[in-house]
């Protein structure tokens, strides 16, 4: 009589609060044979017992996620944070009324209340202490530490930020630290298993899985957050890897890794009506990751390249309006003048369909494709006009319209009525959230000592200018004769405050 054994291939889904097995199964029928060698070797078995029978269940070796887990937590680091909380206090002085008209709402605000504690999560990059992390992790604080997997604590620098992809890099002063390598997430399909490996809630070194739910994912999260911190344009880039790996709170910064334990994305958001998980997370792709990274260890600041064009998803009542046969590709609304796509001879009305021969069906996905390149650089975008395929070769360009890269220089301290001007750290700029300034010492000793400055005021602003680096305060104030003129800043707390200087 035959007889029927079942050999289970079990897919194992990493939950919050327990393992589910889902169940993909094969039937196999024999005459009393034994399990042939070679299906032994490619689907090694685990047995257990039970009161009614002995079954045999068997886990794929592609489906293991040990290996994916054992790689990359030791490179994923927790990042404890420290900062201030604004409040409303108000700076007192007599001038106060007259200032506030004169320089606007915010002078005088107070960071005191003591310090506040925020966590995160990082990946180690390079061995040599590179940690990327979201710049929402780090933005404005005080203080940054990071404890590695083994326990090790380390204080953190700022090397960069860039807050259109919310990424961030920091450099810890160590060696010979394990590192993720940098995996192609251009590869990743929909339904591939991934696993997020974090410190969500201070749980440290946790790891999730999940499959890829999306990729090109836009939820307008950055160009949100950019706007309700009064940030003028949207120059975000947001084409995310949704997954369903549980991601909670402490996660952000986080790898997302395949299952050969490459990074292929930086966890950076979830979709959540309550703030802790509620099924679907967000990545940043590691094809952007690896470009930021390098602009800010090469230049100090990201190579924003653009194409020049304002551009539209096509849906069926756009197809519509304007004609088009097909819902594939961007439309372009409007051409820049002086872009690169307007030399290239783009109109408005074409309808983008690949850069670089990568086909590009949405707005994230085409903003992702020209978002790894910088000013100077040719792509070639494959289009459509009048139902006719066509390709241009653009050059990018950056905000000014220029095919420069530009980089971040070295300010340098100077001396100048007997004071002195020190550059900002990139540390202070971030807690603080100015773009520059000049931090002033040996007031005592100078002619700024009537003004009421104290050591370690940083000016941002003269009169209507911007200081940006101490050079800028002996521009500004050196050719300065007569009447009185105002300096705008902040302290080291927080505290802003404005003083007027008279020349003579």
């Amino acid at each position: 009589m035959k007889t029927k054994q079942f050999i289970v291939g079990l897919t194992l889904s990493a939950l919050l609060g327990g393992g589910v097995a889902v169940g993909s199964y094969k039937l196999l029928e024999n005459d009393n044979q034994e399990t042939s060698t070679q299906e032994q070797e490619q689907y090694p078995t685990v047995r257990y017992t039970s009161d009614m029978r002995s079954s045999t269940t068997a886990v794929p070796e592609g489906l293991n996620f040990v290996k994916a887990a054992q790689v990359s937590t030791p490179a994923v680091v927790h990042v404890m944070t420290e900062y201030s909380i604004r409040s409303s206090d108000q700076y007192n002085s007599p001038m106060d009324p007259f200032l506030r008209e004169f320089f606007g709402d915010g002078f005088g605000e107070r960071v005191p209340r003591g310090p506040q504690m925020g966590s995160g999560s990082g990946v180690i990059i390079a061995s040599n202490g590179y940690i990327v992390t979201n710049n929402h992790v780090i933005d404005r604080a005080d203080k940054i530490e990071v404890v590695l997997d083994d326990k090790r604590k380390f204080e953190a620098t700022l090397v960069g930020k860039d807050p259109n992809t919310d990424l961030a890099l920091l450099k810890i002063n160590a060696d010979k630290l394990p590192v993720i390598r940098y995996g192609n997430s251009d590869e990743l399909q929909v339904g591939e298993w991934v696993l997020a490996v974090g410190n969500p809630m201070n749980l440290t070194s946790t790891v999730t899985a999940g499959i890829v739910s999306a990729k090109g994912r836009n939820i307008n999260i950055l160009s949100a957050s950019q706007r309700s911190n009064g940030q003028v344009g949207d120059m975000t880039i947001e084409s995310f890897i949704q997954t369903d790996a549980a991601v909670n709170p402490g996660n952000s910064g986080g790898a997302l890794v395949n299952l050969n334990g490459d990074l292929v994305g930086i966890n950076t958001a979830i979709a959540s009506q309550t703030g802790s998980f509620a099924g679907y997370s967000f990545a940043v792709p590691s094809a952007i990751v690896s470009k930021v990274v390098d602009d800010l260890l090469k230049y100090g600041e990201v190579q924003r390249a653009l194409l020049g064009a304002n551009i539209q998803e096509i849906d069926a009542a756009l197809a519509k309006e304007k004609g088009l046969k097909s819902l594939n590709g961007v439309y372009i609304a409007r051409v820049t003048e002086n872009s690169g796509a307007k030399e290239a001879g783009l109109q408005e009305g074409d309808v983008i369909t690949a850069i670089n021969g990568v086909s590009v069906n949405k707005s994230s996905q085409l903003l992702e494709q020209i978002a790894r390149y910088r000013p100077g650089d040719k792509v070639k975008v494959e289009y459509l006009r009048g139902g006719k395929d066509k390709t241009a070769n653009v050059t990018l360009k950056n905000t000014n319209y220029s095919t420069e890269i530009t980089k971040r220089a070295v300010a340098k301290a100077i001396t100048f009525d007997g004071a002195t001007f020190e550059p900002v750290s990139k540390q202070e700029m971030n807690k603080l959230g100015i773009d520059g300034g000049a931090k002033i010492s040996g007031v005592r000793n100078s002619k700024f000592r009537e003004t009421g400055i104290k050591d370690g005021f940083i000016i941002t602003r003269i009169d209507k200018y911007s200081v940006n680096e101490p050079a800028d305060v002996q521009k500004h104030l050196k050719g300065f004769e007569g009447g009185v003129v105002y300096i705008e800043g902040v302290y080291p707390d927080g505290l802003k405050a404005y003083y007027p200087i008279g020349k003579s």
